[in-house]
């Protein structure tokens, strides 16, 4: 069968001293142009704390931000928390975009509202999907290699699904020696140990995942990721031009 996902999975918005968007704005442009999208949905639920006065103050200030970016090269943006009927709303887009923030309130909000699987369905039909941060991790099976602090509680930590394997953006190795706390391979270990069926993709930040045409590469600028599984003895790291395929049967 076919697979007509199209899928770019950005670990990071922002880089110090960059613009928003502004390290990933052209391989976003690019992926629109490749898709011929001409109009995106977007989910700001993970933007909580973007404004003052509110989470509808916040989603606005959120869309106001990412929507910017996407007029440079042509693409009109409209938030999902406009809609009536958002499910509605997935099914009369070009794109869904998943902005980054708190993944645990994201994911309450796109079960909540039945975004979760309209998207699902959607992207898994060939409609391209883009998230960043939080909206990379949700397009893994579950939730639980955020970064983030459970703010609130979602009916499940189930989310998309899009890919096999486990996603944790933002992803560091640096280790400070005046912290006496796990370091992040330490945290994603202790998820392997128990779910040993899992597979983790790590990406680093100025890196995203790629799928399109039934393949899976890692792109953006020149940096390694960490695959972990408990099969592999020790944890693996891939560069640029490392074959990713193997992710999708993980």
């Amino acid at each position: 069968m076919m697979d007509k996902r199209n899928l770019l999975l950005i670990s990071n918005s922002t880089m110090r001293g960059e613009a928003y968007l502004g390290w990933c704005k052209d391989m976003i442009a690019d992926f629109c142009r490749r898709h011929n999208v001409k109009k995106v949905l977007f989910v700001p639920y993970a933007g909580v704390s973007l404004a003052e006065g509110g989470l509808t103050k916040s989603y606005d200030a959120y869309e106001a931000k990412v929507a910017k970016v996407y007029a440079e090269f042509g693409v009109k943006l409209t938030s999902v928390h406009h809609k009536a009927l958002p499910i509605n709303a997935v099914y009369d887009t070009d794109c869904v975009a998943v902005g980054g923030g708190n993944t645990f309130h994201l994911v309450r909000e796109l079960q909540r509202t039945g975004l979760m699987q309209a998207i699902r369905q959607r992207a898994f039909d060939g409609m391209p999907y883009m998230g960043w941060s939080a909206g990379s991790n949700v397009a893994g099976p579950t939730l639980c290699t955020t970064n983030d602090m459970p703010i609130v509680m979602p009916a499940s930590f189930d989310c998309m699904g899009l890919v096999p394997f486990q996603i944790n953006p933002h992803y560091t190795d640096f280790f400070d020696p005046k912290h006496g706390g796990e370091t992040r391979d330490d945290r994603l270990k202790e998820y392997i140990m128990v779910n040993p069926k899992a597979t983790v993709a790590a990406i680093r930040e100025a890196t995203a995942l790629l799928l399109e045409n039934g393949k899976l590469s890692l792109i953006g600028k020149p940096n390694k990721m960490k695959v972990f599984k408990t099969k592999m003895e020790n944890t693996k790291e891939l560069t640029l031009d490392t074959d990713l395929n193997f992710l999708l049967k993980a």
